[in-house]
């Protein structure tokens, strides 16, 4: 099932590369009294990722600060050295956006946003979606429904909702 607004975001534990390597992030203490923006692609380095949804993003982050969200988190199933490496190619962390390894696409499956497609080899990754919550609610959702598309969960487009 998919969560929609109303719905509490599920329990999961993301990565993301620290001093000493892999760092657990627990969701709940990151959303913890905050507002947030999750937004979730299939992957890193991967062409309308790096391209279009990631950039969306990176240009709105200050005024998405100015609407009163405290972070902005991309995730996406890969690891956290994968995840690193992206952040410093595209310089996101320095934008605004940071970002985090859904590894075991446990936040992914629990947000019932989980997309396998064998052909392109991707295996529990997750659908390219965008949300907004507020201490751990969901009060705006955005899913692409076209495959391959980037326009109902841009940066631009998530704005505009709220």
């Amino acid at each position: 099932m998919t969560i929609k607004p109303g719905d509490h975001l599920p329990d999961a534990t993301l990565s993301r590369l620290g001093p000493d390597g892999p760092e657990q992030v627990p969701l709940a203490e990151v959303t913890k009294g905050r507002k947030v923006v999750i937004f979730g692609l299939p992957g890193a380095f991967t062409g309308t990722c790096s391209t279009s949804h990631l950039p969306s993003f990176m240009r709105t982050a200050q005024a998405f600060r100015d609407k009163g969200v405290d972070e902005i988190i991309c995730i996406a199933a890969n690891d956290a050295w994968v995840m690193d490496a992206w952040d410093k190619d595209t310089g996101a962390g320095d934008a605004g956006v940071t970002l985090l390894a859904d590894h075991a696409s446990e936040l992914t499956k629990g947000l019932g946003m989980d997309l396998t497609v064998p052909a392109v080899g991707f295996f529990s990754r997750s659908k390219r979606f965008a949300l907004v919550a507020e201490d751990g609610k969901v009060t705006h959702l955005q899913e692409e429904v076209a495959p391959g598309a980037c326009d109902l969960t841009t940066g631009e487009t998530l704005l505009a909702a709220l």
